[in-house]
């Protein structure tokens, strides 16, 4: 396999995560309170919680996000539903 299959096929793993990701998410959304700057929380029960956990822990660690866990899987979530939003051309 020649390294532009890799990389393609890496991405393509990518964007399956950050849209499972982003199914997950929107699976347990319920109407919650908006904080002051805008943030939405969503508990997400277990199992899935244990799978987002991991997903936003090794993508904090692909994307160098800085900081401690929470601050690093809320960055990497960021970056996830973006590239998860690319994938659907919004």
């Amino acid at each position: 396999m020649i390294a532009a299959e890799r990389y393609e096929r890496a991405a393509l793993l990518g964007v399956a995560i950050a849209e499972e990701t982003r199914r997950l998410l929107r699976l347990h959304l319920r109407p919650a309170e908006v904080a002051a700057d805008g943030t939405v929380g969503v508990e997400v029960p277990y199992p899935d919680a244990a799978v987002v956990r991991a997903v936003l822990d090794v993508a904090a660690e692909c994307f160098g996000e800085e900081g401690d866990g929470e601050e690093a899987r809320e960055a990497a979530l960021s970056t996830l539903l973006q590239l998860a939003d690319l994938r659907l051309g919004r």
